[in-house]
């Protein structure tokens, strides 16, 4: 008796978008003006209701959790599985990545009815007008994974993180609310690390060893696999 050929992977859906068709420089310069990506002058302003058609965003008050520079999504999906009571919004600044993880997330919305309605991607700059977008004290979780460490000394301020960017972050943070980041580039994590704890909003807090939002952006990241695959070490200590 032949054994029964195992059932399609969600990848292998007909509407699934295909990595090739969406490719993308790995960074793009984030003071840029971005190819004019629109920006809401309050939260209110936004259609959160195309976002999350079957789940009330309340004018982004509602939104737990954001990945920002998403990728093609591998985290924001994952945690949609992980946390499917909480809302999470992923944002990314390249507009064909950005596209691919809004039709992935259309794909897996119909394979899998009632699933995935509440995670979202938008395209947007995170480093402008983060407080236009979200409410006041409405995040429970922030994740940076992987960006773009920016080597050279006059690029510094294109990070991710910084000391003004800081402030946006507690800003739109609830009280006790979390940010995580990761980098498997030494030099980055230890000016995470430092801009962190020189912060007055941050404080650094003790995850237990098997967290599952830790184990989230260790292993379900493309980067994260990435360097898994190559045998490459990842700064998951800056946790505050």
């Amino acid at each position: 008796m032949e054994t029964p050929p195992p059932p399609p992977t969600d990848e292998q859906a007909a509407d699934y978008p295909q990595k090739r068709f969406f490719r993308s420089r790995a960074h793009c310069n984030p003071l840029s003006h971005n190819d004019a990506a629109p920006y809401p002058q309050k939260p209110s302003a936004l259609d959160w209701a195309s976002l999350y058609p079957r789940r009330d965003a309340s004018n982004g008050s509602n939104i737990a959790f954001l990945d920002v520079g998403c990728g093609f999504g591998g985290l924001a999906v994952a945690l949609s599985t992980l946390a499917p009571t909480k809302l999470t919004l992923a944002l990314e600044i390249r507009p064909k990545v950005a596209e691919f993880v809004r039709r992935r997330i259309e794909s897996l919305r119909r394979q899998h009815p009632g699933s995935y309605e509440n995670v979202a991607c938008l395209r947007y700059n995170a480093m402008l007008h983060l407080p236009n977008l979200l409410p006041k004290s409405s995040l429970e979780k922030i994740f940076f994974c992987f960006p773009d460490p920016h080597f050279k000394a006059k690029n510094h301020r294109r990070r991710i993180v910084s000391e003004p960017l800081l402030a946006e972050y507690a800003y739109v943070l609830k009280e006790g609310g979390l940010l995580y980041a990761i980098t498997d580039v030494e030099e980055l994590h230890k000016w995470h690390v430092a801009k962190l704890d020189s912060h007055k909003c941050f404080e650094k807090v003790d995850l237990r060893d098997d967290d599952p939002y830790v184990n989230a952006i260790t292993q379900e990241t493309e980067e994260g696999k990435k360097v898994t695959r190559q045998g490459g070490h990842m700064k998951d200590g800056s946790k505050y």
